[in-house]
């Protein structure tokens, strides 16, 4: 282990007693180099954030630029700064219609608490309601909206007034009342595995909320920004919520989160108490002209309408005829290896590491393998990969 390796372990916060320690010099496109020119193809973008690739040209310019005009000038909403606006402008074009207002903030997690807040203050109402298997974050708020009792059992107490309904349940929407301030979902559950809406729940939801008065809240923060093949899963589904959160792919590999709602809800931070919402660095100027750049790459470069496609060659190019590949779950590239064991899928990523790939299982669902490359991966990469995730599998 060489000093670098040994200084991480000494001096950078821990979470896992065997971190990946995988030290990359360089990165561009879907590759990433160690100090040994060992290369290694990036499947999960920085679990989502790199959807235009890794050192793209158009986002690293746009920083250089920023960075030579002004970065930090003062705590977020008091000065106009173009990159904020320009930005806001350019999401308010695609986000789903009537959610024209965005708040910037520094990450999901903050995108979350924001949102949560904006919810409880607009309606007057103290319930909030998740789903079992969510994952929205690692804060305090974000963390009672949890699915997933054992990763927050150790830090209650938490928010009170939380509850958690079976997601693609229908009959569970009963429980959303009058109490309800909010009800915050992911469209396409990401850490439980890449588990889809079925059933239309999705439209089932937004009506309940609608006849009870709750407001909906998707989390896009992991399936954002061209993932599931639209620009916003909200417009592939066919549903407008009430806020909208977002991050990871946002920044363009900047911090940066943000959530959207009609103006007239996100008003509601300016009255009782005024400053409803707080942030220093949210909205960091460089960090709002990265993702600028990085959305207007994805869509002048047309990269969302080509999303499904790639998703479909994949799944047909891994080999399922020798019954270790259960299922292949996937929306757009945002994709999940279903092998159903534990042990194997282990095997397998230990093999598909050793093989120059970097993937990994899911949160909630250790039996399946993480897919979900940049967005800018080519045909001749995708056989490239699957060529090598089927020697894995083949090997296992």
């Amino acid at each position: 282990m060489g000093r670098l390796s040994n200084l991480f372990l000494d001096h950078v916060g821990q979470t896992i007693d065997t971190p990946m320690g995988l030290e990359i010099c360089r990165a561009e496109g879907i590759y990433m180099y160690s100090p040994d020119g060992k290369e290694y193809i990036d499947l999960i973008s920085g679990v989502t954030v790199s959807n235009v690739g890794h050192k793209n040209k158009a986002v690293t310019e746009a920083v250089c630029k920023q960075v030579n005009d002004y970065m930090h000038l003062m705590v977020y909403g008091e000065i106009i700064q173009s990159p904020q606006v320009m930005y806001a402008t350019k999401l308010a074009e695609f986000l789903p219609e009537g959610l024209t207002s965005v708040y910037f903030v520094n990450s999901g997690s903050e995108a979350i608490e924001g949102s949560l807040k904006l919810a409880k203050r607009y309606t007057g109402r103290t319930e909030l309601i998740s789903f079992v298997d969510a994952y929205h974050g690692s804060t305090h708020g974000a963390l009672s909206m949890m699915g997933n009792e054992f990763f927050r059992n150790s830090f209650r107490p938490l928010l009170p007034d939380t509850r958690s309904l079976r997601f693609n349940n229908l009959e569970d929407l009963k429980f959303i009342t009058e109490r309800t301030a909010a009800v915050l979902v992911e469209p396409v559950q990401g850490e439980a595995g890449v588990i889809a809406p079925e059933n239309d729940f999705l439209k089932a939801l937004r009506q309940r909320c609608d006849e009870v008065g709750a407001l909906l809240i998707f989390d896009e923060i992991q399936c954002g920004f061209g993932r599931t093949g639209d620009i916003f899963a909200a417009k592939r589904y066919g549903v407008t919520p009430d806020i909208l959160a977002m991050a990871k792919a946002m920044g363009g590999g900047m911090p940066l989160g943000g959530f959207a709602a009609r103006p007239e809800i996100m008003a509601s931070f300016k009255t009782n108490p005024i400053l409803g919402h707080i942030t220093t660095f949210g909205g960091h100027p460089v960090c709002c002209a990265a993702g600028l750049a990085a959305f207007n790459y994805l869509i002048e470069n047309k990269l969302v309408e080509d999303v499904d496609r790639k998703g479909e060659l994949i799944k047909s190019l891994i080999k399922t005829d020798d019954g270790k590949v259960k299922e292949i779950r996937s929306v757009g590239l945002l994709m999940a290896v279903e092998f159903g064991d534990i042990d194997l899928c282990n095997r397998i990523a230990a093999l598909v590491f050793e093989n120059g790939l970097i993937s990994e299982t899911f949160l909630f669902n250790e039996t399946a393998l993480r897919i979900a490359p940049p967005l800018t991966i080519t045909d001749e990469e995708i056989y490239k990969v699957c060529e090598k995730i089927n020697n894995a599998i083949e090997r296992a």
